[in-house]
């Protein structure tokens, strides 16, 4: 239904829906969902929440993800996919846009915006993709005091500390980590770039009854395991940040090749969604109905536009 029906709107706020997604048995999916056609056609699919890259919003505007993009960027991508899908979003905070008070202002503006959760990593700017080499990293108490700003800040939105300490602290540095986020105010970790199942089950090992986030990206330092294989491994949430954009911007770079190359569109119409697909997406008949059923405008009455016509 229409977004613009308050009836059809979830009553309670994101970041309980998406706790409560959290505090079930079975591991939370959530794929990447760059727009909001994207968050409706991953809602059709059957998933329950979305994740908000920040590599894959900062590379639909053509940017790079060194930490470029603003807030109130964010929060453009975090008002369409919300209101598209209704869904829980996880939102990419890169490093929080600043220091202690700055991430306080993110909390609010993401939450106003309709985000569920948010993580921050201990990466200092320019921040890199976590799958990258030669990250620098903030002190753990720098990152921590982040958490504490996040977690004073919030009303409902789950705060999520990720850490990518592993590739320059080992192990013991990235647990470490992860119990100071914690004691900090984190509701969840996620820890990047690990490279093994060995990796992500001792993670895991070491910090018991805490939830923790799997990062299932193509082509970086993760093997592709299974919603599946991450849940066995001790995971509670596992996103697939840019696989949507991936496979739309490869779509794209065929359909203008061919373009180029024809002349016209002949050979992509097989690839294309049709009209009939793309306005049963967008519920363009729930809209038109929703339109049809709203009173029409009541004119004047013949008294009242005398008494207007009498006093000129």
């Amino acid at each position: 239904m229409p977004y613009l029906v308050a009836k059809d709107l979830p009553s309670e706020p994101a970041g309980m829906r998406f706790r409560a997604l959290l505090d079930r048995p079975a591991i939370l999916r959530m794929p990447g969902a760059h727009n909001g056609m994207a968050a409706l056609q991953a809602k059709a699919a059957g998933f329950e929440a979305l994740y908000l890259s920040g590599a894959a919003m900062t590379a639909s505007m053509g940017l790079p993800d060194l930490g470029i993009i603003t807030v109130e960027d964010v929060c453009f991508f975090i008002r369409q996919v919300v209101r598209a899908s209704g869904l829980p979003v996880l939102v990419d905070g890169d490093t929080g846009y600043g220091e202690a008070l700055n991430v306080m202002h993110m909390v609010r503006a993401f939450e106003e915006a309709g985000a569920a959760a948010v993580h921050i990593e201990d990466q200092l700017l320019p921040k890199k993709c976590g799958h990258l080499n030669d990250k620098k990293l903030a002190s753990a108490h720098d990152m921590a005091a982040k958490v504490a700003a996040a977690a004073k800040a919030r009303r409902h939105l789950q705060v999520i500390a990720r850490t990518d300490a592993y590739a320059s602290e080992g192990m013991e540095g990235a647990v470490a980590r992860a119990k100071l986020y914690i004691q900090a105010g984190a509701d969840a970790i996620f820890p990047e770039a690990l490279s093994t199942a060995d990796m992500f089950r001792d993670f895991a090992r070491a910090l018991p009854g805490v939830k923790l986030l799997a990062n299932m990206t193509e082509f970086g330092r993760t093997p592709f395991f299974t919603a599946g294989e991450f849940e066995a491994m001790g995971y509670a949430m596992v996103i697939w940040p840019v696989s949507s954009l991936r496979v739309a911007n490869k779509a794209q770079e065929r359909l203008y090749a061919a373009l180029r190359r024809d002349g016209g569109t002949q050979a992509s119409l097989g690839d294309m969604q049709t009209r009939a697909e793309l306005y049963a997406a967008i519920d363009l008949a729930g809209y038109e109905a929703l339109d049809a059923s709203i009173v029409q405008t009541v004119l004047p009455s013949a008294h009242g536009r005398n008494a207007l016509d009498a006093n000129g």
